[in-house]
């Protein structure tokens, strides 16, 4: 049976496989001749065949699903942002060792105990910031 070719595209997806691979038979055959003699119909249907979104290069999302995506991640990343904040400001104060005073008493220790004498705080003309982290 002969499917008429124009207008493929808009009945490709109702068609039945067995029409289907009716019609790419069909097309095979008449891509065999000169190319100057097929129609326009012809051409158009050869190439949606050979090219179309149909099968496996069908879009996977459908129409009008991009803002729907972009309001998603947008919406994760508030939760993130609002859940990172919120477990910050109940987290408890730092320990009373975290801050410049106690950092430069730890140098000083350090010293009197001769801690690391080849390249750390005890080594003669030593000049970094040892255990200081703090401005």
């Amino acid at each position: 049976a002969v499917i008429p070719l124009s207008n493929v595209e808009a009945l490709w997806e109702r068609l039945s496989a067995d029409e289907q691979a009716t019609i790419h038979q069909q097309l095979e055959e008449i891509q065999k001749r000169d190319w100057k003699t097929l129609t326009v119909d012809e051409k158009k249907a050869a190439y949606y065949v050979a090219f179309g979104p149909h099968g496996p290069r069908a879009p996977i999302d459908p129409p009008g699903s991009v803002p729907k995506i972009v309001l998603g991640v947008a919406g994760l990343l508030a939760t993130a942002g609002a859940l990172f904040y919120g477990i910050r400001a109940s987290a408890p104060a730092p320990p009373k060792t975290i801050n410049k005073e106690w950092e430069e008493a730890t140098n000083e220790r350090a010293r009197e105990l001769k801690i690391n004498p080849i390249s750390g705080v005890s080594s003669e003309g030593y000049s970094g910031p040892g255990y200081v982290t703090h401005k």
